[in-house]
């Protein structure tokens, strides 16, 4: 598969058109999922920015595609351990961003089926993050309905990816879609 550095779901029976409009801002590749893209692009921030306004100024195309999620930290897998291992890994990168604030995790798998759990997954990142903000003085909470902050967990396939969203991100962006 690609490497890649965002995430694209589009409409049922939309591909041609959602092609036309992404191939613009990066190599895109097919997924072996349905209605699932990836994406490599040199800057994700211009890009979501572009896209964004693209998506802004024709409400045909946000009829196309569903959702776009950049991320900033990519790892790939072979098994549910090596996913936990190293997502933790690229989570304690983000703690600062995390600390004394409100956060959950959410996470979009693609594969895996029946190895790694979304829910699971989930829950393990959200205890780590608040253990170890805890013990460093830098306590936070888990808050669904209205966070600081969303770390954005995608995968397909072996390959994973991660990011992290702030409540004016989230607002600027509604084209992530993160809950």
């Amino acid at each position: 598969m690609t490497k890649w550095n965002v995430v694209i779901t589009i409409q049922e029976h939309f591909f041609e058109q959602a092609w036309q409009c992404l191939k613009p801002f990066g190599v895109l590749a097919k997924t072996e999922f349905h209605n699932v893209l990836v994406m490599q692009t040199e800057d994700t921030q211009q890009t979501l920015q572009q896209l964004q306004k693209k998506l802004n100024a024709d409400a045909d195309l946000q009829t196309v595609i569903s959702r776009v999620m950049p991320v900033t930290h990519g790892f790939t897998f072979q098994f549910a351990e090596q996913f936990e291992t190293q997502a933790r890994a690229v989570v304690e990168t983000l703690l600062p961003k995390v600390a004394n604030k409100t956060f959950h995790v959410r996470m979009h798998r693609r594969g895996f089926k029946g190895r790694l759990s979304t829910i699971e997954e989930e829950k393990f990142l959200d205890t780590y993050i608040l253990d170890q903000l805890e013990q460093s003085g830098s306590p936070c909470k888990i808050n669904f309905d209205d966070p600081d902050v969303i770390i954005a967990v995608e995968t397909v396939a072996q390959q994973a990816g991660i990011s992290i969203w702030n409540r004016e991100d989230i607002e600027r962006y509604p084209i992530l879609k993160l809950d």
